[in-house]
């Protein structure tokens, strides 16, 4: 029987540790060993690299808008390979879904954006392929949102994310809004309705410490090799997506 470890105890700095044990490794083969689908019916689970970190750390499959462990929330992106083959962040990561009557009563230290990004483990994989029949774990990197013009710009975002929902509804929501941070549809498909908050390509890759934004967190990456060759593999630095 498999011992789950309580969300709340697991230390931030005990849970880099364990994931960078992974680095270089295949995510795929744990996806199966703890039996997270990641195709069924044709249709992809887009968190399930994200669910195995989670169960691999000892967290239960939920849906609530707290930290995955209490005190820091948990995130997992992609990277995808450049022309020579180095590493570029691949997209935006989602942070939190919005709920239009909770941002509108919330200032930014009271929201739950603030919750998932004041505290975070960045893990980054490889993604190779639509069919992500493999994936590589890179590294994983600690990040506070304790930065003065990060944090200030965050907040700015929100604000102005707010302020728009206040003025015209969710409905109205655009991606352009935010430098940070924008707010765009989530689900299925063109017709979602449902919008959450993103972090932006080139504020994923100043989390992972690719290109400067304002002071970097370290990066710490796993010292694991394969086949003789160095891990981790070069990144690009120049991600704009």
């Amino acid at each position: 029987m498999a011992l789950f470890i309580t969300a709340q105890k697991l230390d931030r700095r005990e849970a880099l540790r364990r994931i960078n044990l992974l680095a270089g490794k295949d995510l795929r083969p744990l996806a199966d060993k703890f039996g997270i689908t990641v195709w069924k019916d044709g249709r992809k689970n887009k968190g399930w690299a994200g669910q195995v970190i989670e169960r691999y750390l000892g967290l239960a499959q939920n849906s609530l808008q707290a930290p995955d462990f209490g005190s820091w929330e948990l995130k997992v992106v992609p990277l995808r390979r450049a022309a020579g083959g180095a590493l570029r962040v691949k997209e935006s990561m989602a942070i939190t879904m919005i709920e239009p009557a909770e941002v509108l009563a919330s200032k930014f230290e009271d929201s739950h954006l603030f919750d998932k990004l004041r505290s975070m483990i960045v893990v980054s994989r490889i993604f190779e392929s639509v069919a992500d029949a493999a994936s590589l774990l890179y590294a994983a990197a600690e990040f506070d949102l304790d930065n003065a013009t990060t944090y200030a710009q965050v907040r700015k975002d929100y604000e102005t994310i707010r302020e728009r929902i206040r003025a015209s509804g969710a409905d109205s929501l655009i991606g352009d809004l935010g430098q940070l941070v924008q707010a765009r549809t989530k689900g299925r498909g063109h017709g979602s309705i449902s919008h959450a908050f993103y972090a932006r390509a080139d504020f994923v890759a100043h989390i992972l410490n690719l290109h400067k934004l304002a002071f970097m967190p370290t990066v710490v990456a796993g010292e694991s090799c394969r086949g003789g060759t160095p891990w981790p593999p070069p990144f690009v630095t120049d991600a704009r997506t």
